[in-house]
């Protein structure tokens, strides 16, 4: 990736594992998902929360790509490592990349739209949003 990345740092625990102590496929979603908040509140600058709760505003996955590249094992340090690879007036698509050590584990790419939790239709990315987003924007 290229340019500014929000990048968090995690350890894989024994709830993100199946018996044989690796990750879970689904687990790699969920921990994408707690990413995009995490990004939200300590890299935008935008409160997740009141995103949702009080401004009544949502984004849904619309599409999901995953490549498992590599196990990664209960106990591993996780980098997750999140850019921005397009903006539209609604929709954001993201690319993300879950590293422990050296070796690549997960590549993601999400489409996310901005929408109204009250009607549910597409509303253009808040002016706030699109600001703090913008030097994560790929090269």
């Amino acid at each position: 990736m290229a340019g500014v990345e929000f990048i968090h740092e995690e350890t894989v625990r024994f709830s993100h594992c199946d018996p044989a102590g690796i990750v879970f496929f689904p687990q790699y979603l969920v921990m994408l998902n707690t990413l995009v908040e995490r990004w939200f509140d300590d890299g935008l600058g935008v409160r997740y929360a009141d995103f949702i709760m009080q401004r009544r505003l949502g984004l849904p996955t619309v599409r999901l790509e995953v490549d498992f590249t590599a196990v990664c094992h209960i106990g591993d340090r996780l980098t997750q490592r999140l850019a921005v690879k397009k903006v539209g007036c609604s929709s954001l698509e993201l690319q993300a990349v879950f590293v422990a050590g050296d070796r690549l584990c997960a590549r993601l790419r999400q489409v996310l739209v901005c929408t109204s939790l009250d009607t549910h239709r597409p509303q253009r990315l808040p002016d706030d949003v699109r600001a703090g987003l913008a030097p994560y924007v790929m090269a």
